[in-house]
């Protein structure tokens, strides 16, 4: 599967934006789906996943939790993340990426990464 993340850009604290991954190929609705992002001179983080189907069941990182929300929407083979009350600690590049097999939120575990858009938060 290759994935297409968009939706970055500039916005001052307190502000919203929407990420979005658009994904190709086929049993988009196979895969769990899950944010990560890399601030400046940080290691990448997770940030929030979505089981696979219906995406029923979700998790997020304890510094997003109640600010930020995935969704996935399989007819058009996209997932969101919503992200609210946005913080400057919260600049980064965003990825998106995919795996089959692990609802998890190691890294190391998604087998598939879109190319990342940037987020920036000005205070």
């Amino acid at each position: 599967v290759q994935l297409q993340a968009s939706g970055g850009g500039l916005v001052q604290a307190g502000g919203s934006l929407r990420l979005s991954c658009a994904a190709s190929g086929r049993a988009f609705s196979n895969y769990v789906m899950g944010w990560f992002r890399q601030g400046p001179g940080k290691e990448r983080e997770f940030v929030a996943a979505i089981s696979r189907g219906g995406g029923g069941v979700r998790t997020y990182a304890d510094s997003v939790q109640g600010r930020f929300t995935i969704s996935r929407d399989s007819a058009k083979n996209t997932v969101y993340l919503q992200m609210n009350s946005l913080k400057p600690e919260d600049t980064a590049v965003y990825f998106c990426a995919a795996n089959q097999y692990s609802f998890t939120r190691l890294p190391a575990e998604y087998d598939y990464w879109g190319q990342g858009t940037l987020v920036t938060v000005s205070s």
